[in-house]
């Protein structure tokens, strides 16, 4: 995790405005912390910006959440890939199905984490972060299916 510490005059704001929301865009925020200082014409914002760096896979755009688009295809191995691509089929059929976004079911992010981890069981797949014990219940026997790797040819 970094830190970065930004400094946004209530004057003149045009120059400091765009730096912040170049880096914000360009990288993962964790947490944002903001701070009024009054000074009269002097006064101004400070926020610290919690941060991941930059990882391979990054796309400069970012999704509705205003977090960096990740490109899965670069990130996972292509037998993981598959099994990551199998998942969010799924997904979009259950969210169909549920009349709900497919983020509700399970994220992007989340899903990947199961395909890194190869979860096996229930078990592992409730210590995948943001997953609790409802949607493994609910999800869990359909996911366990689909966790299914094959070889890539040489």
């Amino acid at each position: 995790m970094q830190l970065k510490l930004f400094i946004l005059p209530v004057k003149n704001v045009a120059a400091a405005e765009a730096e912040m929301n170049a880096f914000l865009r360009s990288h993962r925020v964790l947490a944002v912390k903001k701070e009024f200082v009054s000074d009269g014409e002097n006064s101004f914002w400070t926020f610290c910006v919690e941060y991941l760096e930059s990882v391979p896979g990054v796309i400069g755009a970012t999704s509705l959440s205003g977090r960096p688009k990740v490109d899965y295809k670069e990130v996972l191995k292509p037998e993981a890939f598959e099994v990551f691509s199998r998942l969010r089929e799924w997904r979009k059929g259950v969210a169909e199905k549920e009349g709900v976004p497919v983020y509700t079911v399970f994220t992007n992010e989340q899903m990947a984490e199961m395909v890194r981890k190869r979860v096996a069981s229930k078990a592992q797949l409730n210590q995948i972060e943001g997953v609790g014990e409802a949607r493994v219940e609910k999800y869990g026997a359909a996911v366990l299916e689909r966790m299914i790797f094959n070889p890539v040819p040489a």
